[in-house]
């Protein structure tokens, strides 16, 4: 993740957002129950596409889920994928139930 691109939480709006400098480039929409964030929906902007941006929202949403000691559900394929390529995570996931 550069200087220019940041990922914050947005819990107003139930998503972690990836900032291109003042641009939103992509969104992680999340559910809170109890000590789980389940993660329903990952889209970057089409202007951003092709860039590598979707795996820095991804990383730094799922960081921030381990920082705060909740445990990660991917429902998401996006981030479901990701955790399937990204090991370090085991620790954290609760794998839904298909």
């Amino acid at each position: 993740m550069t200087d220019e691109n940041r990922v914050v939480d947005n819990p107003d709006e139930d998503r972690y957002e990836l900032w291109a400098g003042e641009k939103l480039a992509g969104i992680a929409q999340y559910s809170l129950r109890g000590d789980l964030t389940v993660f329903t929906h990952t889209e970057i902007d089409d202007a951003f596409s092709g860039q590598g941006l979707g795996k820095v929202l991804a990383a730094g949403a799922l960081d921030d889920v381990v920082a705060h000691g909740r445990t990660i559900v991917p429902v998401c394929p996006f981030i479901a994928g990701y955790l399937k390529k990204h090991p370090g995570y085991e620790d954290h996931v609760r794998w839904p139930r298909e």
